[in-house]
């Protein structure tokens, strides 16, 4: 890859930071970084590991928080841990064997098909603080769940933490903090398994990558502690209209120059 100006650093830096921070709150900040990452005309194969190796940190920072405030139990939904797991290597090896202009022109429409969902499905509301009761039903939920968006992460990964969210919610009946809490645990995990394939696969600029991710975890710290404090809702005009013009951004460059 040619030299990276100490301008465009920062600005990644900069959008990393947002990233993070947007990602701890409502979840979605890949669909920031791997456009930005895209922007500078890397190969989407490595724009996809390198925003691996950020989001990593973002992830873990997000996750550890929610531990620590208790609102993440990694007993209950160890279930969850290892369909997640299973999902994320899959989805990795599965893109490494798809083309890179195929990447280049389905990566858009992935970023504004999520945004088009972040739109126009708002999260459920539930005020229930309680874990769900143990079941067989419980156990299915968490390996179809896990197996499930582990993999789009692994091929994909734009919104994965909003995915995690609002699917939490709806099948645990679980209040946001608690998705949230599971969502940034289960977000982590397959992070960071896409991470480990991603290098084995030689699919990682590394200083781009650390760079993006020290910003990721700095904004990821301060946008757990606010969603904690003041909840999603005032992130999401933001997020979106942004996200938006980049996607579209991306798209046409893909299909139409």
């Amino acid at each position: 890859m040619e030299f990276i100006e100490p301008s465009m650093l920062i600005a990644l830096g900069f959008v990393a930071f947002i990233a993070g921070f947007i990602d701890a709150v409502a979840g979605g900040g890949g669909m920031l970084t791997v456009p930005a990452l895209l922007s500078l005309g890397l190969p989407p194969h490595i724009a996809l590991g390198t925003n691996k190796l950020a989001a990593t940190f973002a992830s873990s920072t997000a996750a550890f928080t929610y531990y620590r405030k208790s609102l993440f139990n990694p007993k209950f939904w160890r279930a969850s841990f290892i369909a997640t797991l299973i999902g994320a290597i899959t989805g990795t090896l599965i893109v490494d064997l798809i083309s890179t202009e195929l990447l280049e022109k389905a990566l858009p429409l992935i970023i504004l098909a999520v945004a088009a969902y972040t739109i126009w499905h708002p999260h459920p509301k539930s005020e229930n603080h309680q874990l769900p009761k143990k079941c067989p039903k419980l156990k299915r939920c968490q390996w179809l769940q896990g197996i499930s968006l582990g993999l789009y992460d692994g091929v994909a990964g734009p919104g994965t933490g909003a995915f995690w969210t609002v699917s939490s919610m709806a099948l645990y009946r679980l209040n946001i903090l608690l998705a949230s809490g599971l969502a940034k645990a289960m977000n982590f995990t397959s992070n960071f398994t896409s991470l480990v394939t991603f290098a084995i696969l030689g699919h990682i600029d590394w200083v781009l990558g650390l760079t993006m991710g020290v910003c990721l975890m700095a904004g990821a710290f301060i946008g757990a502690h606010s969603a904690i404090r003041f909840g999603a809702k005032f992130i999401r005009p933001v997020f979106i209209t942004v996200v938006s013009v980049l996607a579209i951004k991306l798209a046409y460059e893909a299909w139409f120059m």
